[in-house]
């Protein structure tokens, strides 16, 4: 019998998140962090996967997304805030730690979590992202520097409104060449992603033909209609922190992680052009595996759901939690 899940409303550092909890309270705890632009939805073949195995999983729309709040503060989507979230959902069930799992943005989040907060996690798995040092000068500037004068998403995502507008006049274009367009690692493709010019984000991604057989236009039509209700705002304000994360976390040059640790990633997913997977040594100081999936794209854990749950479980099985 595969374990439902329930869906509930929790109060925690000082913002309202939608959680979807299955497993039993006092087992194990797994957190599950998505990323842009998703949901805790974009879990929903690990969710019964990892309750069934006997976790007790939560999984929350972060703050700025879906369900849960969406404060109209730039800064309120700062690491700090980002991360403190997370740690009150463990004291809602009364948990001292958890394994924090990320995927894209969620990615971001789990790699500092046992940095800002080494007391509340007992490892970390990370999709899509690989754990990277920090950088020697604001991300922003490392990204002007690398890019020039091509066109970069994160650097147009950094405005505020001018991304918000493209994104939110027509969610389901947004989504649909989001999920079903967003290239591989294709070098046309990529070419026109990087090309100057005043075109914007979804502008410059390729119209599918059709789904991806990993995604039903039921399961399409949900992120459609939660985007529809919420915009995309809140998910861009976390891009428009990237400067202010880094000059918070000053104190972290040079700090390692020394839980246990693994990275998923998938060998066509194209933010792996532009972040390095080779520098886990300078981050990584406790045991560390990479798991990559041939072929597999962007959304690993929606793609590839068998894969990724299978590494998941050979990594959880491993830990010492019980």
């Amino acid at each position: 019998m595969v374990p439902s899940s329930t869906e509930r409303l929790v109060d925690t550092n000082g913002a309202q998140l939608r959680v979807i909890e299955a497993g039993d309270r006092g087992a194990p705890v797994v957190i599950l962090a998505h990323g842009f632009p998703e949901l805790a939805y974009s879990w929903r073949h690990q969710i019964p996967a990892l309750a069934e195995a006997g976790y007790h999983v939560l999984a929350p729309d972060q703050r700025g997304y879906g369900g849960s709040s969406r404060p109209g503060a730039i800064e309120a989507y700062n690491i700090h805030e980002l991360t403190a979230d997370l740690v009150g959902l463990l004291d809602d069930v009364g948990a001292e730690r958890a394994v924090w799992i990320g995927h894209d943005w969620g990615a971001a989040v789990v790699w500092n979590a046992p940095l800002l907060h080494p007391d509340r996690v007992a490892a970390v798995t990370a999709l899509s992202i690989p754990p990277l040092p920090r950088p020697q000068v604001p991300p922003t500037q490392a990204f002007r520097t690398l890019f020039g004068d091509n066109f970069f998403y994160i650097l147009y995502f950094q405005e505020p409104g001018v991304a918000d507008a493209e994104l939110d006049a027509d969610p389901a274009r947004t989504m649909r060449r989001v999920m079903a367009g967003r290239p591989a690692l294709d070098e046309s493709a990529a070419m026109r992603m990087l090309a100057p010019g005043p075109e914007g984000f979804v502008d410059r991604l390729p119209e599918p033909d059709g789904l991806p057989d990993w995604l039903s236009q039921d399961e399409l039509d949900h992120y459609v209609n939660e985007f529809s209700r919420t915009g995309f705002t809140g998910g861009l304000n976390w891009y428009r922190n990237f400067d202010r994360n880094w000059e918070t976390t000053a104190e972290l040059a040079g700090a390692k992680i020394a839980v246990p640790s693994l990275f998923i990633a998938g060998t066509a997913d194209p933010v792996l052009a532009f972040t390095r997977a080779d520098r886990a040594s300078e981050v990584i100081a406790g045991p560390y595996r990479q798991v990559m999936i041939d072929g597999a794209g962007h959304w690993l854990q929606q793609e590839r759901p068998d894969e990724v749950n299978a590494a998941l479980l050979e990594f959880l099985n491993g830990l010492e939690l019980r």
